[in-house]
């Protein structure tokens, strides 16, 4: 593609479904540059999730062939009608945060100013133990 390049791509991981889907989803993370703009950017990933199959059409949550997000952009924060970055969800993901920390641990969420590694220990980070055991 020549309006999209690939420099770094992580593993694919499996996740458990946001919404009512049963299946696991694979999740990976990318970081690509591109002359695009942030909507320009995001119609053209629409069109490669086309190309696989993806329909649109019904339930907002069911399973798909491909999602493709913007999950932050080097411009920093960018919002209209059409996308917002960074990802309005992405620091409650951790299907998200996970393969993007395999391969940009150190870039900045613009809004919290957090690393991706920091807001993915979240995930991680041992739970306390309840208080009344």
């Amino acid at each position: 593609m020549p309006d999209i390049n690939v420099f770094a791509h992580s593993p694919v991981i499996g996740s458990a479904p946001v919404g009512p889907s049963q299946r696991t989803y694979a999740n990976a993370a990318a970081v690509v540059a591109s002359p695009l703009d942030p909507p320009a950017l995001l119609a053209r990933l629409h069109e490669i999730e086309d190309h696989f199959g993806r329909d649109r059409r019904g339930q907002r949550w069911r399973a798909r062939v491909l999602d493709l997000d913007i999950i932050l952009w080097s411009g920093g924060i960018w919002a209209d009608n059409e996308v917002v970055v960074p990802h309005p969800a992405m620091r409650t993901r951790g299907f998200v945060l996970t393969p993007a920390a395999m391969i940009a641990p150190y870039w900045r969420d613009p809004l919290t100013g957090l690393t991706i590694r920091q807001l993915q220990s979240r995930f991680t980070r041992p739970k306390p133990l309840d208080a009344e055991r």
